[in-house]
């Protein structure tokens, strides 16, 4: 966990004018929330989906740019889709918190201390690194199918829907890369 240190102090300043009243109404935060039950479980959830998005992100990007094979074009413009893809679905999911009055974490290190088990590329090999995608790919469509019957639940039915279409997206990506390597 992030912890500043003295170089990373800056002092604060209070704003000369004051917050209105809907403003001082500070959003939920899931791990504090009250009364909410089913809704802050959902809400931790949702945000550890967030997370293992925002890492498929980076991980994909990454890839991108390091993967090398005879089917480099091909491989480096799906790629770049699947980027591009995650950061939308961060988005979406990120506003489908903020729309239900809750907060992510502020950078980095919260959203990584929110993530569940991720697993990492450890080789620049190009059948390895889609190896382990393809696999990040089908966890990140069994963790939608373990949230949309929440969603239905709660009557949250944009999400559910929504995790639905993620779910379709993932096995699609997963299949994709599955179906390369089988030729490999």
């Amino acid at each position: 966990m992030y912890t500043p240190g003295p170089q990373n102090v800056q002092e604060f300043q209070a704003p000369t004018v004051q917050p209105t009243p809907e403003v001082q109404d500070k959003p939920k935060s899931p791990t504090k929330s009250k009364g909410s039950g089913d809704v802050g479980a959902f809400i931790r959830q949702l945000i550890e989906l967030a997370a293992y998005v925002h890492q498929l992100q980076v991980q994909s990007h990454l890839m991108h740019f390091n993967y090398e094979g005879s089917n480099f074009t091909g491989i480096h413009a799906f790629l770049k889709d699947q980027y591009e893809a995650h950061v939308e679905q961060f988005d979406k999911i990120g506003e489908f918190i903020r729309s239900m009055d809750y907060l992510l974490p502020m950078c980095h290190d919260g959203l990584m201390d929110a993530s569940p088990e991720f697993k990492h590329v450890k080789s620049y090999k190009g059948n390895d690194m889609l190896g382990v995608y393809y696999k990040n790919l089908e966890e990140l469509g069994m963790k939608t199918k373990k949230l949309e019957p929440i969603a239905a639940k709660i009557k949250a039915i944009d999400i559910q829907n929504y995790m639905a279409e993620l779910c379709g997206e993932a096995f699609k990506a997963a299949w994709f890369i599955k179906a390369t390597l089988r030729n490999s």
